[in-house]
């Protein structure tokens, strides 16, 4: 393991996320709010501990071995999550704990979108800011930035990449040169976010709103700037908008970049994760809308429609808008739309969840064993398209899945522990794991009332969520250790 380099990495990227308690500090000085010193001394704070790690092995350049790149990867998620939590500790009217400010600020990295921090109507515009640019920041994957600026500091990515890509099938590159990949995936990220904060602002949001909300919108956040989330506007355009760029944000980037290279909208529609993700939020929509009308919980079909859509796409995405208190609604819907929320977006995309791909894969992995039933002689292929799938990446998937409900089960059984009841638990620990935010229960409208041992684990949740289970978990194995 070279932690010479590892550490001389961890130093520069901390020195890079310094730079982001900059924009927070110009939107005080534009409201003339009273947050700017704490953001002043979490950007020096963290500039000159950066520069204190990255001084004593500036003169290091080696090239990052696999295991190299993973350790970075986790290294420095935990270190952001420390690392924001800071303006939320140093403004003292907000009067957080350790664990508060660490789960905001991991949720927000993370793109989970739960909070602890209730009355955001009254906070600061900064502090509301910041909030959303940690998630547009985590949207994406910090770490992708970082790819795309490394190889100017003499620092290689692949490895990177590697580890931080979501999906099952993480060699796939854009262009050849990866500097170039991280670049597209920015270039299509910053084009759908500009907008998305124009659609917002001509349905009616005013410019500080509209680009908050753009901001947790493309990174598949949910994180607002209002208590109410999106029904604060209660605006059948704004919500139109909305659940847009929630399916566009939720589509994998690879796609977007491969369709607005060739100009061909025909390229959605070829691929087989992109039709299965349309087609099983449509299905749920369709679940919500009509059980919404029929049980008289809305009362005309129009609201139905709204209500059911919006909602369906928000927790199928694992954004986490509502426009309405969801887990108040009648029968399954609430845990229908928790359900959902395991499928998540797609490989490749901003969205959370186990992706569209590895249940597609799961799905037809099952269908290929009862065909074995009746056929026991048969050679049946998996395929994705007209591709043939590898049994190695079939595989993955299942260790993926086995992985994940280990994890689930252990966690939820923490939580228990803790004294939260069953259905708190169950939806929390599935809320944060797949990156969505808002539970049901105790958790249904926000994080604060649980107590802070539960929280730390639910931020441990929310980064292997987010890192996808093995990233991380594969630090806790002895082989990983061993030279």
């Amino acid at each position: 393991m070279h932690y010479k380099v590892i550490q001389r990495i961890v130093g520069i990227l901390l020195m890079l996320f310094s730079f982001t308690m900059l924009p927070p500090m110009i939107i005080d000085l534009w409201y003339q709010e009273d947050t700017a010193d704490a953001f002043f001394s979490s950007y020096t704070g963290l500039l000159g501990l950066g520069l204190l790690l990255w001084l004593p092995v500036r003169r290091f350049h080696q090239d990052l071995r696999l295991r190299d790149g993973f350790l970075v990867v986790v290294l420095f998620w935990f270190v952001l999550g420390a690392s924001g939590s800071l303006p939320f500790l140093l403004y003292e009217p907000l009067e957080i704990s350790l664990a508060d400010a660490m789960f905001e600020s991991i949720s927000g990295l993370t793109t989970t979108g739960a909070t602890v921090l209730t009355g955001l109507d009254l906070l600061p515009h900064s502090i509301l800011f910041y909030r959303q640019q940690l998630q547009w920041l985590g949207g994406m994957g910090i770490i992708v930035l970082a790819v795309a600026i490394l190889p100017m500091l003499g620092i290689g990515g692949m490895q990177l990449y590697r580890a931080e890509t979501p999906g099952p099938v993480k060699d796939n590159k854009l262009t050849p040169r990866i500097t170039e990949t991280a670049k597209a995936l920015w270039y299509i990220y910053l084009s759908l976010t500009v907008a998305c904060a124009l659609a917002y602002w001509f349905a009616g949001m005013n410019a500080f709103d509209a680009i908050s909300h753009s901001f947790s919108t493309v990174a598949i956040g949910g994180f607002s700037t209002h208590d109410t989330s999106i029904g604060y506007f209660d605006s059948i355009w704004i919500e139109s908008v909305a659940v847009v760029f929630m399916l566009l944000g939720g589509v994998n980037f690879a796609l977007h970049f491969t369709a607005f290279r060739r100009w061909d909208l025909k390229t959605y529609s070829a691929d087989s994760e992109f039709k299965a993700y349309i087609r099983i939020l449509a299905f749920v929509s369709l679940v919500c809308v009509a059980y919404l009308y029929f049980t008289h919980a809305v009362d005309t079909i129009p609201q139905a429609l709204e209500q059911g859509i919006f909602h369906a796409v928000s927790i199928g995405t694992t954004t986490g808008f509502a426009t309405s208190e969801f887990y108040l609604w009648p029968g399954f819907l609430p845990v229908l739309l928790l359900f959902t929320s395991f499928i998540g977006g797609c490989a490749g995309s901003t969205g959370g969840g186990m992706k569209v791909i590895r249940v597609l894969l799961l799905f037809k992995q099952a269908m290929r064993e009862m065909m074995r039933l009746v056929h026991p002689n048969a050679q049946v292929i998996v395929k994705l398209g007209q591709k043939p799938v590898s049994d190695s990446i079939i595989d993955a998937v299942w260790g993926f899945f086995a992985a994940y409900v280990a994890v689930f089960v252990v966690m939820m059984l923490l939580l228990m522990a803790s004294g939260l009841d069953q259905i708190t638990s169950f939806s929390a620990v599935a809320a944060t794991l797949n990156n969505l935010g808002p539970g049901l229960g105790e958790v249904g409208a926000d994080y604060d009332s649980i107590n802070d041992f539960s929280k730390w684990v639910l931020c441990f949740s929310m980064l292997l969520g987010r890192l996808e289970i093995f990233t991380l978990l594969v630090l806790f194995t002895p082989a990983f250790w061993r030279k």
